[in-house]
C-alpha cells in the first residue's frame, strides 16, 4: 500500500526530505535515521576552525591557529589552514578540514592553468569570483555537513594594496576594507583586530596584531589552539605584498608572542582565573584554616 505523502510502498518521509533518511526507513541495516528535521545525521569530520587577514601598508597578513577539532575532541594540533593560491593570493580555510583543502587544491589548480594558458595572472577580483563559485557548487555538501567557509586575500597588482574578500555558506562574496576574521573563535578574533588595526600599520605590528588575535580567540573559544610554546607549535602566517608570499618564521612568531605576554603582564604559565574566593567551615579544623586554604592553599 502507498503512503499518501511519499508515495513510496511503505516508505514515509516524516518531517524530513533528506533521501539518506528515506532509505534507513526502508532498510534498519542502513543506520538509525536523523533526528526530526535533520537534513541528515551530523558527520564526525575534522573542522579547522580560525582564520584571520589583516590590511597593511604594503599588503596584507593572514593567520590561522593550527587545531583541528571532531565534536569536543582534539583531532590534530599542526593543521595547516592558510594555502598560497599563486605569487599573490591567499586562501586560509574554516570548516570541514578534508572538504575544504580539496576546494583549495582544486582552486590552486585552476589558477595555475588559466596563467599557463592565458600567458598572464588572473586579477584578483577574478580570482575572488573564481572561489565564490567553487563554494557555491559545494552547497549540497554543505547542507549535509560538510560546510566550507574561506577567507581570500592577496595584493592587487593592478590597484596596487593588499585585499580581503569574505564568503558565505552559498558562495556570496564580500569585501572587507581592513581586517576579518571567521571560524569559531572570529569573532574574539574580530575584537582584538579592531582594537589593534591602525592606518598605515607596518608590516611588524600587523603580525603582531594577528599572532594575539588568535591567542585571544585561544582564551575564549576551546576549539581555537593558541601557541603551544612547549611543543613548538606557533601560528601559521603569511604576509602577501607586491614582492609576493612571504612564510613568516617560527622565531618570529615566538618573539612577537612573547612580547604579547610581556605586555600584558603574563608569563609563559598563563592562568585562566584566580583561586577561588569562597570559603567554607571546616569540622574540628582550627578558626581561620579556611580562610588561608582560600587564600593560598591548593584546591
Amino acid at each position: 500500500m502507498s503512503d499518501a505523502r511519499s508515495g513510496l510502498p511503505g516508505w514515509e518521509l516524516g518531517p524530513t526530505s533528506s533521501f539518506v533518511d528515506v532509505l534507513r526507513s526502508a532498510s534498519p541495516l542502513a543506520g538509525p535515521a536523523s533526528p526530526p528535521g535533520a537534513a541528515g545525521a551530523e558527520l564526525s569530520v575534522p573542522h579547522g576552525t580560525t582564520v584571520l587577514a589583516l590590511r597593511f601598508e604594503g599588503g596584507v597578513v593572514m593567520a590561522g591557529d593550527r587545531r583541528a577539532v571532531e565534536g569536543f575532541q582534539i583531532a590534530d594540533e599542526r593543521i595547516e589552514k592558510v594555502f598560497p593560491v599563486d605569487e599573490f593570493a591567499a586562501v586560509a580555510i574554516a570548516g570541514a578540514a578534508g572538504q575544504a583543502t580539496e576546494i583549495v587544491r582544486l582552486f590552486q589548480t585552476e589558477v595555475e592553468h588559466y596563467e599557463k594558458v592565458e600567458g598572464e595572472h588572473l586579477s584578483l577580483e577574478g580570482k575572488a569570483n573564481r572561489l565564490g563559485q567553487m563554494i557555491r557548487a559545494n552547497l549540497p555538501q554543505a547542507m549535509q555537513g560538510l560546510v566550507v567557509v574561506p577567507l581570500f586575500a592577496g595584493f592587487d597588482l593592478q590597484q596596487h594594496e593588499g585585499r580581503i574578500f569574505r564568503y558565505d555558506v552559498t558562495g556570496g562574496r564580500w569585501e572587507e576594507a581592513d581586517y576579518h576574521a571567521t571560524g569559531s573563535g572570529g569573532v574574539f578574533a574580530r575584537g582584538t583586530l579592531k582594537k589593534r588595526w591602525q592606518p598605515n600599520m607596518d608590516r611588524a605590528g600587523a603580525v603582531r596584531a594577528v599572532i594575539e588575535a588568535l591567542w585571544d580567540a585561544s582564551q575564549e573559544d576551546v576549539a581555537t589552539g593558541g601557541p603551544n610554546v612547549r611543543i613548538g607549535v606557533y601560528p601559521s602566517v603569511k604576509v602577501v605584498t607586491a614582492a609576493g608570499i612571504e612564510v613568516v618564521g617560527d622565531d618570529e612568531i615566538r618573539d612577537a608572542f612573547e612580547s604579547i605576554l610581556e605586555a600584558s603582564a603574563a608569563t609563559s604559565h598563563w592562568v585562566a582565573s584566580g583561586p577561588a574566593r569562597e570559603t567554607h567551615d571546616v569540622p574540628g579544623a582550627s578558626p581561620g584554616a579556611a580562610d588561608a586554604a582560600g587564600e593560598g592553599g591548593d584546591a
